[in-house]
């Protein structure tokens, strides 16, 4: 759009101010790219991760130092997969899986959210319910 054609959004709310980019927010680690291993589990959009979620998964416990990182991550991105053709009618919803913390054991809820990119594209995000 140039300077000279007029944007109804800023008719009704002026100009932006500031906007942050999820370019921006995987640049800064807010969130952490994981579209290749959500390619390897079913995803076709690009998806990410949120940062709370992601260092969740990097901190392995004590009690159970057999898991890694990558199995991790698996775990999340697969329960979202199965979980995603069950709510395919939704932008976002819910699911639960266990995933051991130091902090607790058992299960934890993830939220899934599928909105629009920085250009308006579809993208992917997972995390935590307060992360969003």
């Amino acid at each position: 759009m140039n300077n000279n054609e007029q944007n109804p959004m800023n008719e009704l709310f002026g100009e932006v101010i500031h906007s942050y980019t999820r370019a921006q927010a995987i640049a800064d680690g807010v969130l952490v790219d994981v579209t290749e291993t959500a390619r390897e589990a079913g995803f076709r959009l690009p998806t990410a991760i949120t940062a709370a979620l992601w260092a969740d998964i990097e901190q392995i416990p004590s009690k159970h130092p057999y898991q890694d990182v990558q199995g991790r991550l698996w775990d999340v991105l697969y329960m979202a997969a199965g979980n995603a053709r069950r709510n395919k009618e939704v932008s976002r919803f819910a699911y639960e899986l266990i995933l051991h913390r130091e902090r607790a054991e058992g299960l934890v809820t993830l939220v899934c959210d599928c909105g629009p990119g920085d250009s308006a594209e579809p993208v992917l995000t997972i995390g935590y319910p307060e992360d969003f």
